[in-house]
């Protein structure tokens, strides 16, 4: 299911919706079976609607937790698209 799971977190990425994701890592960056997705979304009800449909959860290889953050401090002017290498500078 990875390729699923990849293509349905590029095709996010590319709409503007995911804003970064990846798996976790334990100490010495052995890999941990969970991992982080920050989304743009409107309402806790959306970001739970876009992480349900992602094949890994579809297919009961993963479950999610969504929590709300609240970005207090940090800046960010150029949009870096990881899976094609692409920069945008607004």
């Amino acid at each position: 299911m990875l390729p699923q799971h990849l293509e349905y977190m590029i095709g996010l990425e590319k709409q503007g919706m995911l804003f970064a994701s990846g798996p976790l890592t334990a100490e010495a960056g052995a890999p941990a079976g969970d991992g982080l997705t920050i989304l743009r979304a409107t309402s806790a009800e959306e970001a739970r609607a876009i992480a349900a449909a992602d094949p890994f959860v579809i297919n009961k290889l993963r479950t999610f937790e969504v929590r709300e953050w609240t970005l207090m401090e940090g800046s960010f002017g150029v949009r870096v698209i990881f899976s094609d290498q692409s920069i945008d500078i607004a």
